[in-house]
């Protein structure tokens, strides 16, 4: 019998973009570790067999220094998607045209540096909206990848927040950061937006475990690794079982400070899990691959993509509503 698929992506947000979240104003002398990063990453991600999709942020793709590194991922088999050109956290509160240009840039900025169209979309900070969504079909995105399935969004963004020195205006942009409560009574898989226009458009979510609605990226395994290996391994078989029961195909999150240790990013102290060794993440994520491996074909997003299309039935959201309406 064959394993069914999961995808694998990774959000190449630099090390700038981590520090313009958290407002610290450092962020503007653009500090990378894309250097050290891109090879480190590919070179593990071949050892571990695995091809998936990088969703790249159009500035860093438009720096001519960037050039050999972003041609790397994809002359390496992987894809690329699109991850916003200024890496905004409130890409939601964007006017349409505003929004529409920070799609454009990014395309143009990712095509010439890797040599390849993006098919998909995920927002910085799981930012989203339905202008954003009737765009990307305008535009004719296969996919769009910006949701997380949780209720645990506003922890997240508590403690977010809680680390940072930040004006009320700073604050109100970020107050939509890892989304709401409601997030959490969205489909764990793939599903359709019904779009204003009447067309419909494939959200591909972060996978979060089907019922309970708990992240299970490689940022919160690396948490709970922390406290015990053996747990995080146990949390994460039980969290792949219950997908496989309810017919769910994984989408598996990666950032680069999964494999960064404190070494390459001193600046980011406050993050959780800078406190490992980047040899012992490193170690974690094979080991993590290597049991998702295990159960699923692994593959990137427009695989998982055309998975979920091909299937008779999806569940079928509003935009502005919350539970799935129909199913199609």
């Amino acid at each position: 019998m064959s394993r069914p698929l999961a995808s694998v992506s990774l959000d190449l947000d630099d090390l700038w973009s981590y520090q313009r979240t958290h407002c610290d104003p450092e962020w503007e002398r653009r500090s990378s570790y894309l250097p050290a990063l891109v090879p480190m990453l590919l070179d593990m991600l071949d050892a571990a067999g695995c091809r998936i999709t990088f969703f790249v942020v159009g500035w860093d793709a438009a720096v001519p220094a960037n050039a050999r590194w972003m041609r790397m991922i994809t002359d390496r088999g992987h894809e690329v998607g699109n991850h916003s050109y200024h890496h905004e956290c409130w890409l939601h509160l964007y006017t349409p045209a505003a929004m529409e240009e920070e799609l454009a840039r990014a395309e143009a900025a990712i095509l010439d540096a890797t040599g390849q169209r993006v098919s998909g979309f995920r927002g910085p900070g799981f930012s989203w909206s339905p202008t954003l969504l009737e765009l990307l079909d305008a535009r004719g995105y296969q996919y769009d990848a910006s949701t997380l399935p949780t209720y645990l969004g506003p922890l997240a963004r508590a403690y977010f927040l809680a680390t940072a020195r930040m004006s009320a205006a700073q604050r109100r942009e970020r107050s939509h950061l890892f989304g709401s409560v409601a997030d959490g009574l969205r489909p764990s898989g793939a599903y359709q937006w019904r779009l204003g226009n009447g067309r419909r458009l494939l959200e591909i979510p972060v996978t979060t475990i089907p019922g309970l609605k708990i992240p299970f990226h490689m940022s919160y395994l690396l948490y709970l690794s922390r406290f015990s290996r053996s747990l995080m391994h146990a949390y994460l078989r039980a969290a792949l079982d219950l997908c496989r029961r309810r017919g769910v195909t994984p989408s598996f999150l990666l950032h680069p400070l999964d494999v960064l240790g404190p070494e390459h990013a001193p600046q980011l102290a406050f993050f959780p899990g800078m406190g490992l060794p980047g040899e012992t993440k490193r170690a974690l994520v094979r080991e993590v691959l290597d049991t998702l491996a295990g159960k699923f074909t692994l593959g990137p997003m427009s695989a998982h993509a055309a998975h979920a299309l091909a299937q008779e039935r999806l569940a079928i959201c509003e935009p502005s509503g919350i539970r799935p309406v129909a199913l199609a």
